[in-house]
């Protein structure tokens, strides 16, 4: 990624920043975020959705209602 602004990079910098811990799994955690949004969820019944972060250079699932 090419950070082309003071402006870009605080942004993408919070976009990370957002998904470090709220989404991503921390090993010292037994593999939860540091700011769990919700449960864990039997990924073999549940639908799930992708979400882009910081253009494509890492994915987000969630579970779809």
């Amino acid at each position: 990624m090419l950070i082309v602004s003071e402006r870009h990079l605080r942004t993408v910098l919070a976009e990370y920043l957002q998904h470090y811990n709220c989404h991503r799994p921390h090993r010292a955690l037994q593999q939860r975020p540091p700011e769990p949004r919700c449960t864990a969820t039997d990924l073999a019944r549940a639908r799930l959705t992708r979400r882009k972060i910081l253009g494509g250079l890492i994915n987000e699932y969630s579970q779809v209602a």
